[in-house]
């Protein structure tokens, strides 16, 4: 399916009632029921080659299919400003204005943060802009396709230097191979108003907010959130849904990055009328929050069918999770992960393909259980899918009897101790295989923490003889 998928990009995930009128219009054209959200905060619906013409009845849509990303959507945490804790200085206007700066559609993945809330993730871009404690000024943080790391700008950057700093990085990043010399570069093309970096940027752990239901914003505004399970949005509801948001003052509606939506503002004389209207359609507003914290790939059936199995045995054990977050994934599909806990499922060698083989996954989980740590350590590899929910319920269990209590020097002490931090790990680029010295290779007598450049130099693939020489790193 993810090959007919199509991509409307909504500019930090901020869009009009009007707006979403004109996208289910186009949606209701398709002959569509539903449509989808995606995790850039963008809408996703389906397509056939067929509608191509129907397409560009839309001129004012700017769309992609969702294989080819020649530009992405640009995220912002615009959703979660004033409903959680926030900069001082940073409010919803001041996330329009810097995005109504960005005229040209980017090539790059940006991301446009508040460090103080968990609803939006900071460094799952190429460019993540995250606010600094001055008014006006932010950190960049810069993870470029062809760097081996990521780094940051040596320089705060000017709100409304945002936009034309990331395109000049879109222009000429290729060109630099670290922030200093794309610093100089910038610096030789436009004229910004930077500011001296005073201190390095420390974000504080908090954990995942629940972000469904009615809730209260001030003395008389309120703000609702939705989700559905399986990201497939009723068209017929959000038709009618957008008629209600224009006809009682509702501005903005905003998408997650967690494939669900949020709307601010609403007046406290217009809470019963909504709840009304809601509970005609029918309309869960109280999911677990079991549910609300999973990250799973767009129009990925195995991937929702293994949340739903992992998310009954943990109802059914009656745990928490509440501060976590979980995500999903195809090896290799997708390095950059923002959620606590991370469930991957291996590829298939190539080798056996032809015959029906029982899926594996790993488990990984980010440092001190902090996804901004942008560091994930393995937990369990080439499990079975029965496994999967005990060893959740096990990292859960370890979350928290550590949190608040544990500092890096400790983590880093009791993470050799009980999973290999994946910083020697190869992977077979004929099969697939991974090699990781933490558990050596049984099969060929290679011993526990056998790095990769002390194999014999004979080492060959168990799975299909290749050489060491097809091996390659598989996580920096």
């Amino acid at each position: 399916m993810i090959n007919d998928l199509k991509r409307i990009f909504i500019k930090g995930g901020v869009l009009s009632p009007g707006e979403l009128k004109q996208i289910i219009r186009l949606a209701e054209t398709l002959g569509l029921k539903e449509i989808l959200f995606g995790s850039r905060q963008d809408i996703i619906l389906p397509f056939q080659e067929s509608d191509r013409e129907i397409l560009k009845q839309f001129p004012d849509l700017t769309m992609d299919i969702v294989t080819e990303r020649a530009y992405q959507n640009i995220v912002c945490s615009y959703v979660s400003s004033d409903i959680y804790k926030n900069t001082p200085w940073l409010n919803g206007v001041k996330y329009l204005y810097i995005l109504e700066d960005f005229k040209h559609l980017p090539k790059l993945k940006i991301n446009i943060t508040d460090p103080l809330q968990q609803l939006v993730p900071l460094f799952s871009g190429h460019l993540n802009f995250i606010a600094s404690s001055h008014e006006d000024y932010w950190y960049l943080n810069l993870k470029l396709p062809h760097w081996e790391e990521s780094v940051y700008y040596p320089v705060l950057i000017f709100s409304y230097d945002i936009a034309k700093i990331s395109k000049e990085i879109e222009e000429i990043g290729s060109d630099a191979d670290d922030a200093e010399e794309l610093f100089d570069l910038i610096n030789d093309r436009i004229e910004t108003n930077n500011r001296t970096i005073e201190k390095e940027l420390k974000v504080t752990y908090e954990p995942f907010p629940y972000y469904e239901g009615m809730n209260k914003i001030g003395m008389n505004r309120y703000w609702l959130g939705l989700y559905w399970r399986n990201n497939r949005y009723d068209i017929s509801f959000l038709k009618d849904f957008s008629e209600f948001c224009l006809n009682h003052r509702v501005g903005k509606i905003c998408i997650t990055p967690w494939k669900s939506f949020i709307v601010k503002g609403i007046y406290k004389e217009d809470k019963l009328t909504l709840e009304k209207f809601l509970g005609k359609k029918g309309i869960n507003v109280r999911h677990s929050s079991l549910e609300l914290n999973w990250h799973i790939p767009v129009g990925d059936s195995d991937a929702l069918n293994l949340k739903e199995f992992i998310v009954k045995s943990f109802d059914q054990n009656d745990i928490s999770t509440y501060g976590m977050t979980f995500g999903i994934s195809n090896q290799g599909e997708n390095k950059t992960y923002f959620t606590t806990a991370m469930v991957e499922k291996n590829r298939t060698p190539d080798i056996v393909k032809n015959f029906q083989v029982r899926p594996t996954f790993n488990v990984l989980y980010s440092k001190n259980f902090d996804p901004n740590t942008q560091e994930y350590i393995a937990y369990a590899q080439d499990v079975d899918k029965i496994e999967l929910p005990g060893l959740l319920m096990e990292l859960s269990q370890m979350y928290f009897d550590q949190l608040g209590e544990v500092t890096e020097s400790k983590e880093s002490k009791k993470t050799k101790k009980e999973a290999p931090v994946l910083s020697d790990v190869y992977q077979c680029s004929e099969c697939m295989t991974i090699y990781d010295s933490a558990f050596g290779d049984e099969q060929a007598s290679i011993p526990p923490n056998t790095s990769f450049e002390n194999l014999p130099d004979d080492y060959t693939c168990s799975v299909c003889e290749a050489t060491k020489e097809n091996y390659k790193k598989a996580i920096a």
